[in-house]
């Protein structure tokens, strides 16, 4: 009787919770529906308006796939957990667009709110803000702050101006993953780990509560790489050396005392800034250049976010007639299974590859990268599919964005040719197995598991402690994995094996490294690789389509009112949010990487327990 009352009480208040929430939807629908209706569609440029490129959020290949109307109300209501997205493709498309736009005369980059990107999709925007400044017109940055990220964009502007009362934050790189052990170990959790791989340092979280010397030794070779090329191509943007960056905290005091403590006059000695401004007199410098908007109160200039609407079409038209070279995009960890937009799973990716190899009118394919790896299983679903498109003819182009690492490397090695930026994170050929019993834990509580069974395999369980001999097995199968992916590579790269493992081992390798190791054949961005896939397959005259995760009728109209900036208008103007702070996006940052380091440990999935993935492939800004 309690059992149901419970059941019964549950199922009143859940039909409560889903009734109350539907009739919200249901409100928001109608009134988005009327607003929009009643609202004027077209969105104007003025001539000579400045194009404000507002970036809010991290720069990604693809956006993670989240639920529009969860997404729409989080959003409004300033409750979300996940940080904001945008792709990188739409602002270098807004840009180059602007470019030949008579009517944009100068370009605003405001990148207060952006969140974080890797060195390659900076490199991107600066490459097409060269671009729009050879056609003679102006780009100004003006932030309360810059990060290092954001500087590296802002760097590229004609006139860097800073809120006199700002900071300039350029620290370098670093990784510093989290380690369980100790957890591990308090929660008397049996722990096994299989690996291969002097440097392979995926498992150490695991398994120390530091890091390793060897892991350390090859992190910092690539982390230097990485910052000799920050460092290089921000001096040459500002015209000042290399010896302008401080990298110790003696000098960086000294310096810092010479001004007083006065972080901005910092910015300004060291020539990372041009001048020290308020809102105000930016406003009025634009105002002399562009003149006033139909207000009288600002200049005249239009958000990157209207500007986009007028570029991109509501509903994507294909071309039936044309050839096309499909861009499929793996970003994410690699996971056993299908997965939405944002995660690679080997199932679903699979699936869009098999879309292009079955498109008679797809001639070839980029597999865009941005991957430290996974599940070896769902990486090899995903090679075979690479090597079917292969024998059906269509060239393959594996684009490695920020990082294609281990089983993001796997998918990549049988590709036609491998571009990479300067700065991709890739290598990390190297295996590990996993496994957690659970035996003590229990124990602790006076829990055991006792029994029979008719052969020693099938007494095992997490709930008992693990056999040396099946220990043994999986050690021998990891062993084994790694031989493969050495096989796999050395075909597929037309290198001998024992060269292969001289450069694998979990080592981990920046793109202009791998190139010179032979893992990379050729430097370039992910539209390098679109016009060398079209060469490759003899295309003169083609189309560039991306091959997208299928979505539901309903989600697809869910998308489409949610995604629209006057819904999104209309919603955040019932429920007031504030502005990010400084403050609340570095804590909602630090925050979202602690769940994502934590959630990992819920992604080995793979269903032989071995894995290619690189944990410290990440780096902080």
């Amino acid at each position: 009787m309690v059992k149901k009352a419970i059941v019964g009480f549950w199922n009143v208040l859940n039909f409560s919770r889903r009734l109350v929430l539907n009739i919200i939807f249901f409100f928001i629908l109608i009134a988005l529906f009327v607003s929009i209706l009643s609202s004027e569609d077209e969105i104007i440029v003025e001539q000579d308006s400045a194009l404000v490129l507002s970036i809010a959020g991290n720069i990604v290949e693809e956006k993670t796939y989240i639920d529009p109307v969860e997404a729409a109300l989080n959003d409004s209501m300033g409750s979300s957990d996940e940080p904001q997205e945008v792709l990188l493709d739409d602002i270098l498309m807004t840009i180059k667009y602007a470019a030949k736009d008579k009517k944009i005369k100068l370009l605003l980059l405001d990148l207060q709110k952006m969140q974080g990107a890797h060195l390659n999709k900076l490199k991107a925007i600066a490459g097409q803000l060269d671009k729009f400044k050879e056609t003679g017109k102006k780009v100004y940055a003006y932030g309360d702050y810059y990060t290092q990220a954001q500087y590296y964009i802002a760097s590229k502007a004609d006139e860097v101006l800073m809120h006199p009362y700002g900071a300039v934050d350029i620290s370098g790189y670093a990784t510093y993953p989290l380690y369980f052990k100790e957890a591990i170990d308090k929660l008397n959790i049996s722990q096994h780990i299989f690996r291969v791989g002097t440097f392979k340092s995926a498992v150490e979280p695991l398994i120390r509560s530091n890091m390793s010397d060897a892991a350390k030794e090859a992190n910092k070779a690539w982390l230097d790489a990485l910052w000799d090329e920050y460092k290089t191509d921000v001096a040459q943007h500002r015209g000042f050396d290399t010896s302008n960056f401080d990298e110790d905290m003696t000098s960086y005091q000294e310096k810092f005392a010479q001004v007083n403590g006065h972080s901005g006059q910092y910015a300004l000695q060291n020539k990372w800034v041009d001048e020290l401004a308020s809102k105000e007199t930016l406003r009025k410098k634009l105002i002399a250049e562009v003149g006033e908007n139909l207000s009288g109160k600002s200049f005249k200039q239009i958000s990157f976010s209207d500007y986009l609407t007028t570029l991109k079409p509501p509903f994507p038209i294909e071309n039936p007639i044309t050839d096309k070279v499909a861009v499929v995009v793996a970003k994410g960890n690699i996971v056993d299974g299908k997965r939405k937009a944002g995660e690679i799973g080997g199932d679903s990716t699979a699936e869009l590859l098999r879309r292009a190899r079955l498109n008679d009118k797809v001639k070839a394919v980029v597999l865009r990268i941005d991957s430290g790896g996974g599940s070896m299983f769902a990486s090899e679903i995903i090679r075979a599919e690479v090597l079917a498109l292969k024998d059906a003819g269509k060239p393959v182009i594996a684009s490695m964005g920020s990082v294609a690492a281990s089983g993001g490397y796997w998918i990549a090695a049988n590709a036609n040719e491998i571009w990479a930026a300067p700065s991709t994170i890739t290598g990390s050929i190297g295996v590990f197995g996993t496994l957690m019993t659970f035996e003590n834990t229990l124990a602790k509580l006076g829990v055991y598991s006792d029994g029979v069974a008719t052969t020693e395999m099938a007494s095992f369980s997490m709930l008992r402690a693990l056999d040396p001999k099946l220990g043994a097995v999986i050690q021998m199968s990891v062993e084994s994995a790694y031989d493969r992916f050495l096989t796999v590579v050395a075909e597929a790269r037309n290198m001998k094996k024992e060269d292969v493992d001289n450069v694998a081992q979990g080592r981990v390798w920046i793109g202009t490294k791998a190139k010179e190791l032979g893992l990379v054949d050729e430097l370039g961005n992910k539209q390098d690789a679109i016009e060398r896939a079209a060469e490759l397959a003899s295309l003169s005259m083609y189309d560039v389509i991306t091959i997208e995760h299928k979505l539901t009728e309903q989600e697809m109209l869910m998308q489409k009112i949610f995604g629209d900036s006057q819904a999104a208008a209309f919603v955040s103007a019932y429920f007031a949010k504030d502005d990010y702070a400084p403050v609340k996006n570095s804590i909602m940052q630090t925050a979202h990487g602690l769940k994502q380091q934590v959630s990992s440990l819920e992604q080995f999935n793979d269903p032989n327990g071995v894995y290619a993935k690189c944990l410290v492939c990440t780096v902080s800004y």
